[in-house]
This record gives structure tokens, C-alpha cells and sequence, in this order.
């Protein structure tokens, strides 16, 4: 999976971002604790975050150029980080992680419903999946605007989806939310179309 425009353009606003997006990427990898699955890992800004109780990250990224980042990101990690290739719907790992990870990848995989899935086959039972995304609007005039825009949006944004009802493909992939914390970033009086932000807990049932 190639976008070498897109790709170049995202490390260079993410890390240019990284000072106010730190903060939420510390608190959704907060007490993970084991083996953890990250899907979408892109440059690896998440990889310093990770607390000394994760036993080993397996980074997915699919994209050569920020794949090439995070191998270099996993470098300076505090925990073991492996950085495989591979996309988030054939996940190239055997299931038995404690936690998976998905964080601003939601957004433009090709299809929720089927990376989502696989996290669930790949988190033993019992497990949690912790994500932060960018949301469909719990309001319904700018989730209208959303779904306007979301071609457009896709085109630009290297297939980034902008009116994507995250929380409800999680439930639906048989995970179960125990928390979410809703807000928008950036925080502005007149709202981008992915300022609204999810960020939380699920769980995959041990039943």
C-alpha cells in the first residue's frame, strides 16, 4: 500500500503536531500491561509512550516511507517494538495479544468492519482494544457537513474518511466499550470536519 505523496506530507505534519497530540497518546496506552498488537503505526509517534509494563509491541504499517520512520522510531523505544508490514484486515500475526492498538488508522482503512475483525481474532478473549480516532459528529448538523465533504476529504487525505461512526463498527465487531471520553481537536469555534475525537477502552469478551 503506497502513498508516497500523502505519506511524506502526514510525517511532517504529525510530528509538527506531536506537542499538543502527545498528551492523548499517553492516555490511551496508559497501564497497558503484556503483548501488545498496534495496527496502522505509521512514523511510530505512539512508540515512546508505551509503559514499562508492555512486554513487546508488534507494529502493523502498510505504507513503505512511514514504515521506514517507525523502524527508526522503534530504535528508541522504551519497550521491545518489532515493526512488521502488513495491513490491518490480514493482520500477519497469530492471536494471544493482550491489547491491540488502533489510533488514527480507523479513519481510512478500506473497510472497519473487516480491520476491526481481525482485531478481534487476534486479542484473547479478555483482552482490550484502546482507541483514539477522529469521529462522525454526535451533532447532526456537522455530521451532515461530514458526510458532505467525505469525498472530498478522501481524495486529499490518502483515503482518510472524515464521517466514519467508529464507536458503532467497534461494537459491532463484538467488542464491548467500557469507556470513551468525546472531544474535538482542534478545538476551534467553528469545528474542522474531523475535530470530534473518541478516545477509550473496549474490551473483547471472555465468553
Amino acid at each position: 500500500m503506497r502513498h508516497p505523496i500523502y505519506a511524506r506530507v502526514y510525517a511532517r505534519l504529525s510530528a509538527g503536531m506531536e506537542p499538543e497530540v502527545a498528551g492523548n497518546r499517553r492516555r490511551l496506552l496508559a497501564g497497558l500491561a503484556g503483548r501488545v498488537i498496534e495496527v496502522g503505526a505509521g512514523n511510530g509517534l505512539n512508540f515512546p509512550h508505551y509503559p514499562s509494563s508492555v512486554e513487546r509491541v508488534v507494529a502493523v504499517e502498510p505504507e513503505p516511507y512511514l514504515r521506514a520512520l517507525a523502524v527508526e522510531a522503534a530504535r528508541q523505544a522504551p519497550v521491545p517494538v518489532e515493526v512488521l508490514d502488513g495491513t490491518a484486515d490480514a493482520l500477519p500475526v497469530e492471536p494471544g495479544f493482550d491489547a491491540g492498538v488502533a489510533s488514527l488508522v480507523l479513519c481510512s482503512v478500506p473497510d472497519q468492519g473487516d480491520a476491526l475483525t481481525e482485531l478481534h481474532r487476534v486479542i484473547r478473549p479478555g483482552g482490550e482494544l484502546r482507541f483514539y480516532e477522529h469521529v462522525l459528529a454526535p451533532e447532526p448538523g456537522l455530521a451532515r457537513v461530514q458526510r458532505l465533504l467525505d469525498p472530498v476529504w478522501q481524495a486529499i487525505g490518502g483515503g482518510c474518511h472524515s464521517a466514519r461512526d467508529t464507536l458503532a463498527a467497534i461494537v459491532a465487531a463484538g467488542f464491548v466499550v467500557d469507556r470513551v471520553e468525546r472531544f474535538r481537536f482542534p478545538d476551534n469555534q467553528v469545528p474542522f470536519i474531523t475535530a470530534p475525537h473518541v478516545l477509550g477502552a473496549a474490551h473483547r469478551p471472555a465468553g
